[in-house]
């Protein structure tokens, strides 16, 4: 496990060895140790979605982050979004934002120039666009309880949405957000305990928006890579590199799964080796909420083009799309205008979100609430 203490402070460049990542892969896992699952597929948990509606969220939180942690670090959900409706109007959205963006954004940090087509920050701009889109499409369980059941109640969760074209080349096989996006040397300034604490922080998920057979190169993974601790500084090295080629897995996937996995498993996506089929995916990484997310997201404007959307809906489906959308932690804070009132933390936004629709706020009671509050947290 990654949360068991290291006998080293600090791991230089040169830390972990081949023969210990093949110790760790060469792990099975077993149907009896995930009875919640409808089947193990290349060392992979899959979940049937309509599991999610349908067991103890405790229960199934628990088998859950045990995979991501003593497991294989990978789940799949076969129809997480069973309604292609909601995934194509979420899709026609992206398509739209893509060619309005093209020849303007930054680009791609793992893909040259035209072999894939990126939307940044798609979670705020797919909320804001059309809000009854975004709230349909979080209202979820089998995206909600994945991510609490590694990062607990508060997560943040950001998206980015790439369609990778045909002929699009394979990713260099990595590791993800925080240490994942430094080189070694950058990694190897930071003491073992971090490199242990790193994948605590963040959870990737990805949801198809189009079925991914093998030829369109959805991704690649190493069961229980994410188990060795020295793989920040590690994986980039050749020899991992050539291993990492030789026994990945590569599941395809149908338009509405998901896949979750720890984001220091080793991955990376596939080759489209397809002349005329476009693979989109909704790229997710949920962030702790005591950790920093990699993307700035404009949460109260979210809140705003969400509230009445949410007036209609009912409180479990609310709750699933306040947890996408809101700031779940109270802090930081100014806390010279927002003290702790009756307890040790103040009101979180998702909370002010949750208490305004309880209390049947009106929109214009609401938004002078949240105006309020966002005032005393700015110092």
């Amino acid at each position: 496990m990654l949360t068991q203490p290291h006998p080293k402070i600090w791991l230089d460049e040169t830390a972990g060895s081949l023969d210990q990542l093949k110790a760790l892969v060469a792990a099975k896992t077993r149907a009896q140790d995930y009875p919640l699952a409808a089947e193990i597929v290349q060392n992979t948990v899959i979940y049937a979605g309509e599991t999610f509606h349908s067991a103890d969220p405790r229960a199934l939180m628990s088998e859950i982050n045990r995979a991501f942690d003593q497991g294989p670090g990978i789940i799949a959900i076969r129809g997480a979004l069973p309604d292609h409706s909601v995934i194509d109007a979420a899709t026609a959205l992206f398509e739209h934002m893509i060619e309005e963006e093209r020849g303007t954004g930054g680009g791609d940090h793992f893909a040259k120039p035209g072999a894939n087509d990126r939307v940044w920050n798609a979670a705020q701009k797919h909320c804001l666009a059309d809000p009854q889109s975004f709230a349909t499409y979080f209202n979820s369980p089998a995206i909600d309880l994945p991510c609490r059941a590694w990062l607990g109640h508060g997560y943040q969760l950001t998206a980015q949405v790439n369609r990778v074209n045909p002929g699009g080349a394979a990713q260099k096989a990595h590791r993800d957000y925080h240490l994942g996006f430094m080189d070694a040397a950058r990694v190897a300034s930071y003491p073992a305990q971090v490199h242990a604490l790193s994948p605590l922080l963040t959870l990737q998920g990805a949801i198809a928006h189009c079925d991914m057979p093998l030829e369109t190169g959805p991704t690649l993974y190493l069961p229980y890579s994410h188990q060795m601790l020295e793989g920040y500084v590690a994986f980039g090295r050749p020899e991992f590199q050539d291993f990492f080629a030789e026994h990945h897995t590569q599941l395809p996937l149908q338009k509405g799964d998901a896949v979750f996995f720890n984001p220091a498993v080793m991955h990376g996506a596939g080759t489209n080796s397809t002349k005329n089929q476009f693979r989109m995916a909704n790229l997710l990484q949920i962030g702790s909420p005591f950790g920093r997310s990699i993307e700035a997201v404009d949460r109260d404007a979210m809140c705003r083009a969400l509230y009445p959307v949410l007036q209609e809906m009912g409180v479990a489906e609310r709750g699933r799309v306040i947890a996408a959308a809101a700031e779940g932690y109270a802090f930081p804070t100014n806390l010279d205008a927002d003290p702790p009132v009756g307890g040790l933390i103040p009101e979180s936004q998702a909370e002010l979100l949750a208490r305004g629709l309880r209390e049947g706020l009106s929109f214009d009671a609401f938004q002078a609430q949240l105006s309020a509050q966002t005032e005393r947290k700015t110092p």
